[in-house]
């Protein structure tokens, strides 16, 4: 797969290959950062982060651990899913706290006649930003 994040971002074509873990977290990430019903092709792929915007946060993160935990279990069965967190982004600007920070902890499964041992046995994170309002920040 192509890492969009180095060079013309999403969609652009541009960047390096991934491989290994690398890929395995840009799967997630995707998975993370992608509205549901926009691949035609798997309508039901991804999270639908996007209608929890403006939610109170204490409705919102229990509903946004349970989105992001059955699309991970779904849609990407390279991982071992051991952990969604969601917590307020506390910070210096007006709106401090209205923005969630999405974490997906996940770990390779280590099965298979193509995996060497203790490679990718560590856990790995992937993060998401869902502000109150407007676009979604992968990281």
């Amino acid at each position: 797969m192509l890492d969009a994040t180095a060079g013309g971002g999403p969609g652009s074509g541009i960047g390096n290959v991934v491989q290994g873990l690398g890929d395995v977290n840009q799967c997630v990430r995707i998975i993370m950062s992608t509205p549901k019903g926009t691949d035609p092709l798997r309508p039901t792929f991804a999270v639908d982060l996007w209608q929890y915007v403006d939610y109170p946060i204490t409705a919102a993160r229990a509903a946004i651990v349970r989105e992001v935990t059955d699309a991970i279990l779904l849609w990407e069965p390279r991982v071992n899913l051991i952990s969604v967190t969601v917590a307020p982004v506390m910070d210096a600007t007006s709106q401090s706290g209205a923005h969630l920070t999405v974490t997906a902890t996940w770990r390779l499964k280590l099965n298979g006649p193509l995996i060497t041992p203790n490679v990718g046995a560590a856990p790995q994170s992937t993060t998401v930003s869902l502000p109150a309002a407007g676009n979604l920040t992968v990281r």
